[in-house]
């Protein structure tokens, strides 16, 4: 069946029902805050939609905190990365690139970080962010009490002659477009179970405006009361300081300007996306910046995140315009949110011992290879220094060709990666170990 909106989000495949579980998680969240601050006397979804954008963010604050503190240690140990690069440049012999990657790679655990780290965290919180969107997207899906509000109108309104035709005109309702699958799909012919048929009358009505409330009330008269009612009851619900989240800043913009509605509401609604602009762009400002650096690659990536930075503010303003004002309530709380979040996240960063971080991370990388190999950690890292060592001096005294170099390190390799993966770490405690064996005898 065709995946309705207010029926949930339902699909096939691995990574749709892992999208599925956590929108359906986070709709039980949004549904509690309602609940409670509807018990307190207050329903109202644009303080529900802040809370809840409140809560799931400090949730995610751990990876947030994981993620900047990859960012602060990759700003530290860039040159470091880049001296190796520098080292290897334009060596491309199996040898080179091998030992580069080794040296790399050593780095990365001196640091206590993973090359992929950074896109750990936001492949994390990416569907997180998605769900997140989808659920305040389509409230009346999760939050029991508003979906109640629509439905005593919507069971009269079905029955009504045309009211389908009425209803999925894109002339009548502008966001009947995007359900034109749902007005297609068999249930709609089904006259047993009308749910789907009702929960698709709820979507476009979600996203009515107030003018297309009007226009059921002008079309059928009989139950215009009922529909009146229900549009105040839905508009307390989506009440913003006297906006209704469920119109978009360019609504109030065109018809306090060029129309018959207030003035004062069009410069209210403007706020919105001016103020998600400006938030979008704070937050930009205190996220930690790439510094300078010898790497032209780098330099290309950071030039092309100064700009990203300065497009999304400038994008947010062009979507919030146009989209709902509850969207641009959630986009402002998020970006403020993260703001406070960066502030403080900041401080603990900069807080940071990044020396007895490394400290740490060496001493842990020596007990795993003793644990692993029962070599200890500073015998093999000494043995792996004056192997290089050993090497680099070879290499620039013997007078071997390049055939018999190649012919020479294959055969040495050959000898001290017998029965381990070459290159690895059971590969150098074999080294080390018949060194000795060696030098014991």
């Amino acid at each position: 069946m065709y995946s309705v909106l207010l029926t949930q989000y339902e699909g096939s495949g691995l990574f749709t029902n892992i999208f599925e579980m956590i929108v359906k998680a986070l709709g039980i969240i949004l549904n509690a805050i309602f609940i409670v601050i509807d018990k307190v006397g207050f329903p109202n979804i644009a303080l529900a939609i802040i809370l809840f954008t409140i809560v799931i963010y400090l949730l995610l604050t751990p990876l947030t905190i994981k993620q900047q503190k990859f960012s602060k240690l990759s700003a530290k140990m860039n040159p470091e990365i880049q001296a190796i690069q520098a080292k290897y440049k334009g060596k491309k012999d199996q040898a080179s690139m091998a030992a580069m990657n080794e040296e790399t790679q050593a780095v990365y655990k001196k640091y206590g970080v993973s090359p992929s780290g950074s896109c750990v965290q936001l492949l994390i919180q990416m569907p997180i962010l998605f769900a997140l969107y989808r659920v305040i997207y389509n409230v009346p899906a999760y939050v029991g009490t508003v979906k109640s509000a629509f439905i005593p109108f919507v069971e009269q309104f079905i029955t009504k002659a045309n009211a389908l035709t009425f209803i999925s005109n894109t002339e009548n309702f502008a966001g009947a477009s995007q359900f034109a699958k749902q007005f297609e799909n068999e249930a709609f012919k089904l006259g047993a179970d009308n749910s789907y048929v009702i929960n698709t009358f709820i979507d476009v009505l979600n996203r009515a405006s107030t003018a297309e409330w009007t226009n059921i009330s002008a079309k059928y008269p009989d139950i215009a009361d009922l529909c009146n009612r229900t549009y105040e009851t839905v508009r307390e619900y989506n009440n913003f300081f006297g906006l209704n989240i469920a119109n978009s800043p360019k609504y109030y913009f065109t018809d306090g300007f060029f129309g018959t509605g207030s003035k004062l509401m069009g410069i209210l609604a403007l706020l919105i996306p001016l103020f998600s602009a400006l938030t979008q762009w704070l937050n930009t400002k205190l996220m930690p910046q790439a510094a300078n650096s010898d790497d032209d690659k780098a330099n290309a990536m950071a030039a092309s995140m100064k700009s990203m930075n300065i497009m999304m503010p400038l994008m947010s303003l062009v979507f919030v315009f146009s989209l709902p004002i509850g969207m641009g309530i959630y986009w402002i709380a998020g970006a403020i949110i993260r703001s406070v979040q960066q502030v403080f996240i900041n401080k603990h960063i900069d807080k940071m011992d990044i020396d007895s971080i490394i400290a740490k991370n060496t001493e842990k990388l020596e007990k795993q290879i003793e644990k692993k190999s029962g070599v200890t950690g500073a015998a093999l890292n000494s043995a792996a220094r004056m192997s290089t060592k050993t090497i680099s001096e070879k290499s620039h005294t013997s007078a071997l060709s390049d055939e018999e170099r190649e012919a020479a390190l294959k055969k040495s390799t050959e000898y001290y990666n017998k029965g381990v993966k070459p290159g690895s770490l059971a590969a150098k405690a074999n080294m080390v170990k018949m060194y000795n064996e060696k030098n014991n005898k």
